[in-house]
């Protein structure tokens, strides 16, 4: 996100794209007959989910949505894995730091992928340098900017040797960071620093579409695949740690009316339902609550609208701001989301904001519409030009467009058109900018302000769909970089999402909450704050 890509994120975040399937691949790995065999030993410690489409990929490098990374989490095992809100030592043995906290040098343990082969240092020398080459065109490229020379190497300005990762011995990696960065140790557990198997990527470029060719080295495995319809994983008995995993088997269904997947809950057939691998209708969230099955965990997530800065009208802030002080997010909330979420104030999620309160007023008429005619009258235009907004297939979305629209043509007196595209149709036009307000999310892959505010340093971030780039704001977040007092740096953070909140290119409407639903003998799983759910320790108790 993790940055998860917003659109990536809850949605982007939330919804996982609908890709075309590569092959029906019912054997597995060792066929049917493994499998059915398997099952009649192993149902005890086996769970169910649902997730409501095909992953965009299981390649931990361009996986980008919340399903996939949630799914890459069980399958892959990164240098430190986030326990309860904190990195742990995970293949890394040992972490040495130096003095000027610039260079890492990691020992790793003995540990093994899942065809037996030994994990080395030289498959994350290699899996770095491959998300940060132009060529693999990684959405999260981006979160390894840290890495000396990484930016430089992924605009085409350098060379993969420049970069800072370096395989000294198999089992020892040395990292050169371009600034201290007092999180890099809970970076490492994000899904794009994660090995990949150097030789079989090198050879096989079609590795991660199906199970017969895939390798990973976390808890589990990949055991089958049936493209659009299922996904299996088995416990990875080459796994470093594999007596903490307790879990034999995990079935992923594929149906994606959230309906019918409440009924497969009800009906015995999943034991989780919800967040974050899916997402219950409105109407479900409210009866769930009365029936007191509801669970809610603080989630480090925003739901917002982005704006395109180089589209008319919103070429103008305080048109931009208008639209913003028309909103009543209470309403939206308490009518349509129902799960208790705050109204959001500032982009970046209450659980890690520099300035919880927020930034603006919610909902102020007097306000909106004062500004709406100041920025006509900057822009020398007497009535708006027609204006759109784009949002993903999702009951929920087009609810909560339908109310902001209407909450527009009550307080601006604006009509907007509201666009359903499928989601690939959807992430198309961010990524060409071919919109003028787009609804967005975002989850923080890890617990600082700057992975929400970091996308709109620069307006060539491939995240940076608002187009808006501000020399100051960039200037803060350089220097925050560098700043080793954590309350010297809180505070340049705030003042970047002032400055982010005062331009308004995002418009903030709920922080999110996980909303879910699980069987009580499901015991042991943890849900990290971010937007991650790890079935490493999960056990059935009957």
């Amino acid at each position: 996100m993790k940055r998860k890509l917003s659109i990536l994120l809850s949605g982007i975040l939330f919804i996982a794209a609908v890709l075309t399937g590569c092959s029906n691949s019912e054997q597995g790995r060792g066929g049917n007959d493994k499998t059915s065999e398997a099952q009649k030993t192993d149902v005890k410690q086996m769970v169910r989910l649902n997730i409501p489409s095909e992953p965009t990929s299981l390649d931990p490098g361009l996986a980008a949505d919340s399903v996939s990374l949630n799914l890459t989490l069980n399958l892959f095992e990164g240098l430190t894995r986030i326990s309860d809100g904190k990195p742990e030592n995970a293949l890394a043995q040992d972490i040495k730091v130096s003095e000027d906290m610039k260079t890492y040098t990691f020992t790793l343990r003995e540990a093994e992928w899942s065809n037996g082969e030994p994990v080395t240092a030289h498959d994350f020398e290699f899996a770095w340098k491959r998300v940060l080459d132009p060529k693999t065109a990684s959405i999260y490229a981006y979160i390894m900017y840290y890495l000396k020379n990484a930016e430089k190497f992924n605009h085409g300005e350098g060379t993969a040797d420049d970069v800072g990762v370096k395989a000294l011995d198999n089992k020892t990696l040395e990292v050169t960071l371009e600034n201290p960065t007092p999180y890099f140790k809970e970076l490492v557990s994000i899904g794009a620093y994660y090995p990949v198997n150097k030789k079989l990527v090198s050879s096989t470029p079609s590795w991660a579409a199906n199970a017969d060719t895939f390798v990973s080295n976390g808890p589990f495995k990949l055991d089958v695949w049936e493209h659009k319809s299922k996904l299996t994983f088995r416990k990875n008995d080459n796994y470093w740690d594999k007596s903490a995993v307790h879990l034999e088997k995990i079935d992923f269904s594929m149906v994606e009316d959230v309906n019918t997947e409440l009924s497969m809950y009800e009906n015995d057939d999943i034991d989780w339902a919800g967040r974050p691998f899916s997402y219950f209708s409105n109407d479900a969230i409210s009866a769930l609550k009365d029936s007191g099955q509801l669970q809610t965990e603080p989630a480090s997530g925003t739901y917002y609208y982005t704006f395109n800065t180089e589209r008319p009208p919103f070429t103008n802030a305080k048109i931009r701001k208008a639209f913003t002080y028309a909103i009543d997010r209470q309403v939206i909330i308490d009518n349509i989301t129902q799960a208790g979420e705050a109204p959001a104030l500032g982009l970046v999620a209450r659980t890690m904001s520099p300035k919880p309160d927020g930034y603006f007023l919610d909902h102020d008429e007097d306000t909106a519409k004062t500004l709406l005619k100041e920025g006509m009258q900057e822009l020398g235009i007497t009535e708006l030009p027609p204006i759109a907004l784009i949002y993903d297939t999702s009951s929920a979305h087009s609810k909560i467009a339908e109310a902001i629209q209407s909450q527009w043509k009550k307080v601006l007196n604006v009509e907007v058109k509201l666009e359903n595209k499928e989601y690939k149709v959807y992430l198309d036009h961010l990524q060409q900018g071919n919109f003028q307000i787009a609804k967005s999310s975002w989850y923080a892959d890890f617990s600082d302000p700057i992975n929400f505010l970091q996308s709109y340093k620069t307006k060539s971030d491939s995240l940076n769909f608002a187009r808006w780039e501000n020399e100051r704001y960039k200037e803060l977040l350089n220097s925050s970089v560098s700043e080793t007092d954590a309350s010297k740096r809180q505070e340049e953070l705030k003042q970047a999402e002032t400055i982010l909140m005062d331009e308004m290119p995002v418009l903030p409407i709920y922080h999110f909450l996980a909303v879910y639903i699980k069987k009580d003998k499901l015991k042991d799983v943890k849900l990290e704050a971010p937007a991650y759910v790890d079935f490493k320790r999960a056990k059935v108790e009957q």
